[in-house]
């Protein structure tokens, strides 16, 4: 038996969350040792569908037809829709009814969140939903001095200068209008935004506030995973001002990479960040700043051991373990073969193990 990684779409996605998701699904599943492909083959018993465009739903129609267990990961909900793209306050109602269509098609639900997982159930899907993160690559994403110095060094900072960063789409719910606020407030701070959007696909006032951003505030666009993590690493806090998410990766990457992390005090984390524990959470624009100020005077202490204790907890291994204890509760058997296996990156040996559908 394998899963076929569905990744119809993912040109248009790879930038975003959800494209990084896909990624992560692969390297989850690879962990847990399921196998994995993203070509459909005749051993083919479930598909793993995380995007809702068009040829998404057709693919799910098509399997379900050919008797294959479809996996839905609901990444999208219409709260996160508003408040994005050019009239997407207007279309969100109709996004909802398309995300019903288009979810309703999966035989079991993943989402990432509790909190997003209670918004599905809300609209009225009466199929199996499952809560579990998105994870992230702990071996991949840590503190590194060199990386440090290396961001540091690519936009000509002093090792000493205050350096505050943010990742996402150039959209109003990432916070990009408090964002730019927060960069005038603070000029003696040097403020970066990762992440791109194409101009014509937002509303004319966030065209305009990026237009007349501050000299302080970088936009330095789409880039590598690997110069992400040189700016996790050369940053001194990580601000996400997001006002919805249905869990946020960048994150758990920034999280991961020992990055002192401030966000927004939204729903979505209630469960899984502590305020003051793991990260310092903020109601608006007035305590982000003070926030910001407090974490680089020192008033504030750096949380970044249990940080990175969270992201540890969201690592591929326990995802995938947690995708194979859900394979299970929906009718999978597995099987223990008794020849041995060695897991290339840890080099730790395994027991390979082999799944077979039961129809149970």
């Amino acid at each position: 038996m394998s899963v076929f990684l569905y990744q119809g779409g993912f040109r248009i996605v790879q930038k975003s969350g959800v494209g990084q998701a896909i990624v992560h699904q692969k390297q989850a599943l690879e962990a847990a040792h399921i196998p994995v492909t993203t070509q459909f083959s005749a051993d083919t018993q479930v598909i793993h569908i995380n995007t809702v465009f068009p040829d998404s739903l057709l693919k799910a129609l098509w399997a379900r037809r050919h008797g294959i267990k479809v996996v839905y990961y609901a990444h999208s909900t219409m709260e996160d829709f508003r408040n994005s793209f050019a009239c997407s306050n207007v279309l969100a109602p109709f996004f909802r009814r398309w995300l019903l269509l288009c979810y309703g098609q999966g035989d079991v639900i993943l989402t990432p969140t509790d909190y997003s997982k209670q918004l599905l159930l809300s609209y009225g899907l009466h199929k199996p939903v499952y809560s579990i993160s998105n994870g992230v690559d702990t071996d991949q994403f840590r503190f590194s001095q060199e990386r440090r110095n290396r961001f540091r060094a690519a936009y000509h900072l002093r090792p000493d200068t205050p350096v505050v960063i943010s990742v996402g789409h150039r959209i109003e719910r990432k916070g990009i209008l408090d964002y730019i606020e927060l960069a005038k407030r603070l000029p003696k701070v040097t403020f970066f935004w990762f992440g791109y959007t194409m101009p014509w696909l937002l509303p004319r006032k966030i065209n305009r506030a990026i237009r007349s951003a501050p000299n302080n505030l970088i936009f330095v666009g789409y880039v590598a995973q690997d110069q992400l993590l040189d700016a996790y690493c050369g940053a001194d806090v990580f601000a996400f001002l997001s006002k919805e998410e249905t869990e946020g990766i960048v994150v758990l990457e920034a999280l991961a990479a020992g990055t002192p992390t401030v966000v927004r005090d939204i729903p979505v984390y209630d469960d899984w960040l502590k305020d003051q524990e793991s990260v310092y959470k903020a109601n608006d624009l007035n305590s982000f700043e003070t926030a910001i100020r407090q974490m680089f005077d020192g008033t504030l202490p750096k949380l970044t051991e249990r940080g990175r204790a969270v992201a540890m907890e969201r690592c591929f291994a326990n995802i995938g373990r947690q995708l194979r204890d859900i394979y299970a509760a929906q009718g999978f058997v597995f099987e223990t073969d008794p020849a041995k296996q060695t897991d290339r990156r840890s080099g730790i040996t395994h027991k390979p193990v082999r799944y077979k559908y039961s129809s149970r």
